[in-house]
């Protein structure tokens, strides 16, 4: 077991924020979570799935929703509600605590991203319980069915939201994860686009060998890694790769951008003209939630479930989607999928065919000359 202190909490946001590919929520909001456990004297404990001791319970708290701003006529809808004094998190949890008569162990992160994982975090460090090594995707991804739990064919079941103004909802009987999916982005939808879930609440013997070990720990050794590179100001990009075992496919200016939420999600495309080694070439960018797809001179050069990781090279922070300005500078990052995720039941649920090409994945390692 290890407590992570603020600098390895610090990281570890930086590290999933990078590996979040643009979506996984904003790390503003991810150290505001961290920050007020911290200042109520809670301890983050950090284990390995194989540490949590026999018939203990597991659970998957997150935050679903589109990552851009509703407009002001949408905001109107929402005007006469009171919002709750209580996070909606809490919430969720004590209802899931009533409804289910267990207690729980720890978290497991749905996602790696900036404000996911820590809304996981604060859940493990305000409940005086532990934060698993693992996660269900080794990214961010935009739908619940985007796991190793719906590869594993593992209920959601029941799964307990609540939203900012105290409305709390039990889901009871989903059939699958895919059934999941679209009523909980139901419930955001009406929720100003953001509701706070915690589902796979399964017994630990049940949830090990259905996750990706370890990727809390792969987070804070990138995030540790950049940290470092800024202070001694050496090249982000390619610490990035090296230490994520990737490379750098692009850099340059941003020169368009346009994102719009659509059905709950936030979708967009991101335009960089090329710099430095890439001057009189074009990057484009697919977004739906996270980065789905690049082209090169409008040809495909990379898909999911490979990571497209995007840096602002002024402020030397991941840009999380729709954070973007025209002339930003930035890199772009390659790094590779999760093996769970490349198999022929990871592909059918979150390769090439999810953005609409009717082309085989090709992994973009063997891009690297």
């Amino acid at each position: 077991m290890k407590k992570l202190n603020r600098e390895d909490l610090s990281d570890i946001l930086y590290g999933c924020a990078i590996l979040g590919t643009g979506g996984g929520g904003d790390i503003k909001e991810g150290f505001q979570y961290i920050d007020e456990a911290l200042d109520a004297g809670k301890e983050f404990k950090l284990i390995s799935i194989d540490d949590v001791p026999a018939g203990e319970n597991l659970c998957t708290p997150y935050l679903l929703g589109a990552i851009s701003p509703l407009s002001a006529e949408e905001e109107k809808k929402y005007s006469y509600l009171k919002k709750s004094n209580e996070l909606p998190m809490m919430t969720a949890f004590k209802r899931l605590k009533a409804y289910s008569g267990q207690n729980y162990y720890g978290t497991i992160c749905c996602e790696l991203g900036g404000a996911n994982t820590a809304i996981s975090f604060y859940l493990a460090a305000m409940t005086d319980s532990y934060i698993i090594d693992a996660d269900p995707a080794g990214r961010a991804v935009p739908e619940i069915t985007h796991s190793t739990y719906y590869f594993n064919d593992l209920p959601a079941a029941p799964i307990v939201a609540a939203n900012e103004f105290g409305e709390c909802f039990i889901c009871e009987n989903i059939i699958d994860d895919m059934r999941s999916e679209t009523v909980v982005r139901a419930l955001s939808k009406v929720s100003r686009n953001n509701i706070s879930a915690i589902d796979h609440a399964l017994p630990v013997e049940v949830l090990k060998g259905a996750v990706i070990e370890g990727t809390i720990s792969k987070a804070l050794t990138i995030g540790k890694a950049f940290r470092i590179a800024k202070e001694k100001n050496t090249d982000l990009a390619e610490v990035i790769a090296e230490h994520g075992g990737g490379y750098v496919a692009f850099t340059g200016t941003v020169s368009d951008f346009n994102f719009e939420t659509t059905e709950g999600f936030t979708l967009g495309n991101i335009h960089i003209a090329g710099g430095d080694g890439h001057q009189g070439n074009t990057y484009h960018i697919s977004v739906k939630n996270e980065n789905m797809m690049s082209r090169l001179n409008g040809e495909v050069d990379v898909t999911i479930p490979d990571l497209i990781c995007c840096i602002d090279l002024d402020k030397g922070e991941p840009i999380s989607n729709p954070h973007y300005t025209l002339g930003m500078n930035v890199a772009v990052i390659i790094l590779p999928a999760a093996k769970e995720f490349t198999t022929s039941r990871g592909l059918q649920a979150f390769g090439p065919a999810y953005v609409g090409l009717d082309t085989p994945y090709r992994p973009a390692i063997s891009n690297i000359k």
